[in-house]
């Protein structure tokens, strides 16, 4: 459901907004905030509450791992975009759950007129990463509507 009305977001986005993600806004178009909602020293797993401002997204990224690993992706709040490559985008709506298999290069975001806030987990594995890549240009991205 789109959302342009930040109070309203604000009402929807039950896991908070957090502070501005400075530490990986160069791999970002627009301004996101992180919110962390587990340790990863208490229980093994990252789970952190994303959102994005309309129109921002992240660069096309690479989650690799030797074993296990991956990303999955829990709508929360506002209208998003996931996209892996070669395929279609999909549209983020609250409830949708995307599992990403390692090594499968994506971006996800918010949608240009939306706010937009996932959960986002990073999958236990041996030898995880993350590999940032070019970020989706604007004239890709004003196509997805």
């Amino acid at each position: 459901m789109k959302v342009t009305d930040k109070e309203q977001f604000d009402r929807e986005n039950v896991f908070g907004q957090g502070q501005e993600n400075t530490s990986f806004a160069r791999y970002f178009i627009g301004t996101s905030w992180l919110n962390p909602l587990t340790d990863p020293k208490d229980c093994g797993v990252a789970l952190a509450n994303v959102t994005f401002e309309p129109g921002c997204r992240n660069n096309w990224h690479i989650h690799h791992a030797r074993t296990g690993g991956g990303q999955i992706l829990i709508c929360t709040a506002g209208s998003g975009w996931y996209q892996e490559e070669g395929k279609a985008p999909v549209s983020l709506e609250p409830g949708t759950v995307i599992a990403i298999p390692p090594e499968v290069k994506h971006w996800h975001g918010a949608k240009a007129d939306s706010w937009f806030s996932h959960i986002a987990l990073e999958a236990p594995g041996t030898e995880t990463s993350n590999e940032w890549l070019e970020p989706v240009d604007d004239e890709t991205y004003a196509k997805l509507g």
